[in-house]
């Protein structure tokens, strides 16, 4: 698109570019179908008569949700048969990503995982109301239903969200005090040092899609989850260690067997210790931590 550089439409799309994505990020929890989404959008929005919109970035939206809710049925139906947990694709996220606090909660993999547990139509209401504040009109366009109905869609999924909205995370300090605890406790594998961090009821998901191990279920309280990490690790050959990132607005950790990524551990943090762990290991949701991705809600 850069040789296009001067077309209106190009120009319009280009501004929004990071909006969009965000947009269908929230939705599908995936960033590889997220950038799928875009590409429709843009072949769609390369046909309209742009003398005909008067607001481009609600008339992007809307398109960019019609697709995401698309690929989000097929997508749930596909996900019903996955091995094992799944957990949303990880995205290595810019610094201010984490200073706005709106945002890093909305992207956060609890959250995410929240999302999950909605709808299609519930989460692209819930998503566009609540993290970007679009207008019930707005949203009535995007999802082919009235406003009224709108309304009570999102009222619906604002009480299924608050009622398992993970707890507010402890100020930034302490929550960097107790992700550099974590990373030496897991560095020298030291077990008390591991049960002194966790939460008595930490819970663990770990993601391998089949291909990587991992837990096929939720590994839940702080000695179990030693228990499981401790042994994995004992059967590991070569040098793991694990270095501090931020994904998804979020501490987190890369996984690395000598030297290479084995996989992405996000952390939350409550209350002075870690009480939720989501590891990703499938390899095929590590292909955008190459570089950082932009994520914004305007």
């Amino acid at each position: 698109m850069t040789d296009h550089a001067t077309d209106p439409a190009t120009d319009a799309f280009v501004a929004h570019r990071n909006l969009l994505f965000t947009v269908a990020y929230e939705m599908l929890g995936s960033a590889a179908d997220a950038e799928d989404v875009l590409q429709e959008t843009w072949l769609r929005w390369a046909e309209v008569d742009l003398g005909q919109v008067q607001d481009q970035r609600a008339y992007l939206v809307r398109i960019t949700t019609r697709q995401a809710l698309n690929r989000l049925r097929s997508l749930k139906r596909r996900r019903e048969a996955y091995v094992g947990q799944w957990l949303p694709e990880p995205v290595l996220t810019t610094p201010d990503v984490a200073e706005d606090v709106e945002l890093a909660e909305s992207v956060s993999m609890a959250m995410m995982l929240v999302l999950e547990t909605l709808s299609p139509t519930e989460r692209a209401v819930f998503v566009l109301r609540e993290a970007f504040d679009i207008g019930y009109d707005e949203i009535a366009g995007a999802v082919d239903k009235s406003p009224a109905a709108v309304r009570q869609i999102a009222h619906r999924a604002r009480r299924h969200v608050d009622a398992r909205r993970p707890r507010q995370a402890v100020s930034p300090s302490q929550t960097r005090a107790v992700v550099e605890s974590f990373r030496q406790a897991l560095n020298t594998g030291d077990p008390q040092h591991l049960l002194d961090v966790l939460a008595p009821q930490v819970v663990l998901l770990s993601d391998g899609g089949g291909v990587k191990k991992a837990a096929l279920h939720p590994v839940v309280g702080a000695r179990k989850v030693v228990r499981f990490y401790s042994g994995g690790t004992a059967k590991v050959e070569g040098r793991l260690t694990c270095d501090p990132t931020v994904v998804n607005g979020n501490p987190a950790f890369f996984m690395r067997l000598d030297g290479e990524i084995e996989g992405v551990m996000a952390v939350r943090v409550e209350d002075g210790r870690i009480a939720g762990l989501y590891f990703v290991r499938n390899p095929e949701k590590l292909t955008h931590l190459g570089s950082q991705t932009s994520l914004t809600l305007r």
